[in-house]
């Protein structure tokens, strides 16, 4: 069984049967909605969502500004460039073709 993010759970078929129900219960905490008792979605309060996008948002501008005062900037061509040549697959060479390669004989 996969683990469980939330100390609540309901099946899919109960959610159904009774949604304001599971709402009411649930209050603020997150609740697991399962399918053959395995996590398909989870259900939180618009309260915790918003949280959850806030501070996702924070944690992104921090991000982006610590990438801001690390250094100067790169510019993207000469970034993918840079890439392009460290993982670049190997180029196959192609074999010149020759009348042996070729099976014929020459005249």
């Amino acid at each position: 069984m996969e683990q469980l993010l939330a100390t609540r759970s309901v099946s899919i078929t109960e959610l159904k049967r009774s949604p304001s129900a599971v709402l009411e219960q649930a209050g603020a905490e997150p609740v697991a909605v399962l399918n053959h008792n395995r996590p398909a979605a989870y259900l939180l309060s618009p309260a915790v969502y918003e949280s959850m996008l806030e501070r996702l948002n924070a944690d992104l501008r921090k991000s982006i500004q610590e990438g801001i005062d690390s250094g100067p900037a790169i510019a993207a061509a000469d970034l993918f460039a840079e890439l392009n040549k460290r993982y670049a697959e190997p180029r196959r060479s192609t074999p010149k073709s020759s009348a042996k390669a070729r099976g014929t004989r020459e005249a």
